[in-house]
C-alpha cells in the first residue's frame, strides 16, 4: 500500500524501520522528517561538487599486478604514500575474475529486489548477529536516519556462518561465498604489501621471526564482515546522506561499487567524490591499521551521497584480526621518540561503544588515543 503524500513527511517509526527500499517502492515523493539533516551537515549539491570531482583524479591507483613483478619496491612506496596522505587508494589488475564481480553485484541487486517480507526475515537488532538486514547506520541509535538499507554477513568461519546466510535468491550463498574467498585473498596480499611498506615484512624486515608468523596466522584466521549497501533513488538528495561521515573499524576495507557515484572522502577539509573505475576496488585504511601503525597510516572520514534518479549498490568487506585479538601499535613502530599513541582495544570494546550511542565521525578511534 502506497504511503499518502500527506503522511510522507511524518511517516511512523514502524514504517521507517522497514527501510528506504520499502519507502521507494511505495512511491514516496517527499523526504520524511526523520531523514532531514541539520543544514550544516547536508551535502553541497551545486557547482562546488564539480571541483571536488576533479580532485579525485589524485586518488592513487595501485596496479596490483605490478606487486608481483620487478616494480614491487616502487609499488610498495606508492602504497605507503597513499596510506599516509589519503588513507585511500584504488586497486586495478587485482586478479579477481570479472565474472565473480558481476555475479556478486547481480545477486545482491536481486536480493534487494525481493519483496520486503522476504528481506525482513533477516532483520535483527543484534549488532553481533551473523546475518543482519537493516536500514540507516545504526537504526536503534540514529537521531537522523540515512538513506540506506544494508545486509551484513559475518564471513568467518564460513562453514559455521554459511547456513545462516540468506537462502534467497537461490544462488545467493554460492555467489557470495566465492566473492568472500576472493576478497579475503586480495586482502591478505594487500596486507603483505602494507606490512612491507611499514618495514615489518619482507627484505626490509630481514629474516622472518615467530612474531611475524603469529601475526600472519592471525590475519589468515581474521575477521571478515561483508556489508551489502542499497541506496535507492532519493526524492530530496540534498537534504540527507546515504551514510554519515564515519571511519571503518578494521585494518582494511575493500569496496566494490557499481558505476553510480556516491562515495566521498574527506581530504584537506573538503569532500571529494570518488569516480568509480570499472573493475577496480576502493581500499581504505581502517581504525585498527591506524592504531597498529601507531598513527603513520590514517583512517579517513568518508560518507555517501545519494541521487534522485539512479539506484546504487556497493559491497564492502571489512577485514581485521580475529575478534578476540587485542589491537595495539606494533612494538617495532614505537621508541622513545615515538611512544604508543593509542590504548589497546578489541572488537568487544568497539561493539559496546557503537551499541551504546549514536555513531559520530571518528569518535571511537578518538576515544582510543593517548596523545
Amino acid at each position: 500500500m502506497a504511503i499518502s503524500a500527506v503522511d510522507e513527511q511524518n511517516a511512523t517509526e514502524s514504517e521507517l524501520q522497514k527501510g528506504v527500499k520499502h519507502l521507494y517502492e511505495n512511491g514516496i515523493s517527499k523526504l520524511p522528517n526523520k531523514y532531514i539533516l541539520p543544514v550544516p551537515e547536508r551535502p553541497i549539491v551545486d557547482k562546488e561538487d564539480q571541483t571536488a570531482a576533479i580532485l579525485n583524479l589524485k586518488l592513487p591507483i595501485i596496479d596490483f599486478a605490478q606487486l608481483q613483478g620487478p616494480n614491487r619496491s616502487h609499488v610498495i612506496k606508492a602504497v605507503a604514500s597513499a596510506c599516509e596522505e589519503y588513507g585511500f587508494f584504488q586497486v586495478v589488475n587485482h586478479g579477481i575474475p570479472n565474472d565473480v564481480i558481476s555475479k556478486m553485484m547481480d545477486v545482491c541487486t536481486r536480493f534487494f529486489g525481493m519483496p520486503y517480507e522476504e528481506r525482513a526475515k533477516y532483520m535483527s537488532d543484534d549488532m553481533a548477529s551473523t546475518v543482519r538486514y537493516g536500514t540507516s547506520f545504526n537504526q536503534n541509535k540514529d537521531n537522523v536516519f540515512c538513506w540506506r538499507d544494508f545486509l551484513k554477513l559475518i564471513c568467518h568461519p564460513l562453514e559455521e556462518v554459511l547456513p545462516h546466510w540468506p537462502s534467497s535468491p537461490s544462488d545467493f550463498r554460492k555467489k557470495a561465498v566465492t566473492y568472500a574467498n576472493e576478497s579475503k585473498y586480495l586482502f591478505l596480499m594487500l596486507m603483505e604489501a602494507i606490512l612491507e611498506s611499514l618495514g615489518l615484512w619482507g627484505d626490509v624486515a630481514g629474516d622472518m621471526t615467530p612474531e611475524h608468523d603469529e601475526i600472519w596466522e592471525q590475519f589468515q584466521d581474521g575477521s571478515q564482515l561483508m556489508v551489502v549497501n542499497c541506496f535507492p533513488p532519493c526524492p530530496e538528495p540534498d537534504l540527507t546522506l546515504g551514510m554519515p561521515p564515519h571511519s571503518d573499524y578494521g585494518f582494511l576495507t575493500l569496496l566494490l561499487q557499481d558505476e553510480v557515484k556516491g562515495l566521498q572522502i574527506q581530504y584537506k577539509g573538503k569532500w571529494i567524490t570518488v569516480d568509480p573505475v570499472a573493475g577496480s576496488f576502493v581500499v581504505n585504511v581502517g581504525d585498527h591499521l591506524e592504531i597498529f601503525s601507531n598513527g603513520k597510516y590514517k583512517s579517513v572520514l568518508h560518507r555517501v551521497i545519494v541521487n534522485s534518479t539512479r539506484p546504487r549498490i556497493s559491497v564492502a568487506t571489512l577485514h581485521s584480526l580475529p575478534y578476540k585479538c587485542v589491537i595495539r601499535p606494533s612494538p617495532k613502530l614505537m621508541d622513545d621518540e615515538n611512544p604508543s599513541g593509542y590504548m589497546d582495544t578489541d572488537y568487544a570494546t568497539f561493539l559496546e561503544y557503537i551499541s551504546s550511542r549514536e555513531p559520530k565521525k571518528k569518535n571511537f578511534l578518538e576515544s582510543r588515543k593517548l596523545i
